[in-house]
This record gives C-alpha cells, sequence and structure tokens, in this order.
C-alpha cells in the first residue's frame, strides 16, 4: 500500500475589513493567531497560520481587510494583502452575506482578475446564518456571473457551517509537496508580536472612535523565569498626550482592564502563568517609522 503523498501550500483569506478573515483563520487554525475585533481594520499584517488536514499542510495567510487607503499605514496594509493574494497557490475572496456585492467587493474583484487571474480564487460567503437561503443562491449566482470563480462555498466563520468543507477542498487543491511547518506549529509569527497583537486586540475593544487606530504595541522585554512562568514588558505607543490620557483611565482605570484582559489571553495563548506590565508612551510620529513597518512585515512605501 503506497503512503498518501503530502500536500502543501499557501492560502490567502481576502476581503473587506470586517468580512470574517481573522475568524476564519482562527477557525481553521483551532487556536487564536489573529486578533478579532468589531472594528474595521483590525488586521494590520499578514498573519500565517498552519493548519494540518489529512496528508496537507495548509498555510493560510489573513491578511488586512482591502479598503481605500488614506495614511501611509492604510497604503502598505492594502500592498500587504494585495501581496498575499499574489503570493498564494490559491486564494479565498470573503463576501459577508448580509451586505452582497459592496461598492468594495466589486473593487476587489476587479483586483482579483488583474492580480490573480481565473484558475485559483475561490468564492466564500461568509455569516450565512444572517440571510435566508434564497438570497444566498441569487448572491452566489451573481458573483459567480461577475467572476470565474474555481468554487463557491457558504459558511459561517463564527459558528463553524461550511468551514470543515471548505477546508478538505483546500486540502485536496494544494499542490503536492513536502511539508514547511513542524507539525505542532500553528503559526510563523514570533510569539511576541503575537503577545503585542493580543494586548491591541484588548485596546481596540475597550476604546471608541479613531484613537484604536492611532496606537501601536510593542513587547519591549521577555524574561523568562525558573517557576515557568513568563514575565512580558510592553509599551503602547500613541500619537498625542491627550491619547495617552484616554489609554490610561481616571487612575490608571483603563489600561489596568486592558492589562488584565490581555494577560488572561497570552496566558491561555501560552499554556503558562504570564505577569504582564503595560507602559503608555506619546510618540507622534510613530506612523512614520520604517522600523515599525519592518516588524509588522509591512512595506513602508505600500501603494495601495
Amino acid at each position: 500500500m503506497t503512503e498518501q503523498a503530502t500536500r502543501c501550500g499557501f492560502v490567502a483569506l481576502i476581503g473587506e475589513p470586517n468580512a470574517g478573515k481573522s475568524t476564519l483563520l482562527n477557525r481553521m487554525v483551532g487556536a487564536k493567531v489573529s486578533i478579532v475585533t468589531h472594528k474595521v481594520q483590525t488586521t494590520r499584517m499578514r498573519i500565517r497560520g498552519v493548519a494540518i488536514e489529512g496528508a496537507a499542510q495548509i498555510v493560510f495567510v489573513d491578511t488586512p481587510g482591502l479598503f481605500r487607503p488614506r495614511r501611509r499605514l492604510d497604503r502598505a496594509m492594502v500592498s500587504a494583502a494585495w501581496g498575499g493574494a499574489a503570493d498564494a497557490d490559491i486564494v479565498v475572496l470573503l463576501v459577508e452575506a448580509h451586505r452582497g456585492i459592496t461598492p468594495g467587493v466589486e473593487e476587489i474583484i476587479a483586483g482579483l482578475a488583474e492580480r490573480a487571474g481565473p484558475g485559483r480564487v475561490a468564492l466564500a460567503i461568509n455569516k450565512i446564518d444572517r440571510v435566508r437561503p434564497p438570497r444566498l443562491l441569487g448572491l452566489a449566482a451573481e458573483l459567480n456571473a461577475r467572476f470565474d470563480f474555481l468554487r463557491t462555498f457558504m459558511i459561517s466563520a463564527a459558528t463553524g457551517d461550511g468551514v470543515a468543507d471548505l477546508r478538505r477542498w483546500l486540502a485536496e487543491t494544494l499542490p503536492e509537496g513536502p511539508w514547511l511547518y513542524p507539525e505542532d506549529q500553528i503559526a510563523d509569527l514570533p510569539v511576541r508580536l503575537i503577545a503585542a497583537e493580543l494586548t491591541r486586540e484588548k485596546l481596540m475593544l475597550r476604546l471608541h472612535e479613531e484613537l484604536p487606530y492611532q496606537l501601536t504595541v510593542e513587547t519591549e522585554r521577555w524574561e523568562e523565569r525558573r517557576d515557568g512562568s513568563v514575565r512580558i514588558d510592553q509599551v503602547i505607543y500613541v500619537a498625542r498626550e491627550g491619547h495617552r490620557a484616554i489609554v490610561l483611565g481616571a487612575r490608571g482605570a483603563t489600561v489596568k482592564a486592558v492589562g488584565q484582559a490581555a494577560r488572561a489571553e497570552i496566558s491561555a495563548f501560552l499554556q503558562r502563568p504570564v505577569h504582564l506590565f503595560l507602559e503608555v508612551r506619546v510618540k507622534p510620529d510613530w506612523q512614520e517609522d520604517p522600523e515599525r513597518y519592518g516588524a509588522l512585515g509591512l512595506d513602508f512605501h505600500g501603494r495601495g
């Protein structure tokens, strides 16, 4: 009996902000490797999550949402998203069932025709629990009339409905080849970066309006302790002194609550005790610092 050939390849998840890409990535991998919030443009980098399905290793690339860029960081994020699509073996376009074909979706489809071409793009209509079946069928037909998708899947990344079918199809469709990562590895991001992203998630959930997009989090120190725990010192960079006051909150209440929530999440991810210390610093030009873009895997000169 011959041994089944291994398969391996990259699958880029693309779509508008809040289409459910990060939720789908975490569902596919079976662990939280990409932050999820109700706010748009949460993901800032190309995050690779690794899933095993039979003899196939699927390397998912969760890209920033595609939108009209305004700032340098926006342009770098959009550039990263299209770069992820161009480099992938298979591209999965996520479209929200209840929103349908928005102007943003139309722009992405036009971009796919130009940058990806037919033959390697699948369609996943997400959040199917929000609409009735007849509307789903009509939306699928209309989308397929606009682009020659390899396959169409009806899924709910939040509940898991239809996700297994998509995962199996991806595993069968990826090219034959050796696995790129150890079997027990679920992401190729450094844990220091994942920890910083988990803290940024808690900030985004806690804060309102534009402020979440005016800050970033960096892990400045990581100390392994003899008792098996880890001490993590992180810096929250904001653009203005007024932002610092908001992040700190009255008598430090906001940053304390963020720290508690982030510590619990990081501890669960690392599966060991965590001592987390947060400091808020004002750095007006952090969004113009090339080193920060490099740390996020973004091109400082990225163009949408």
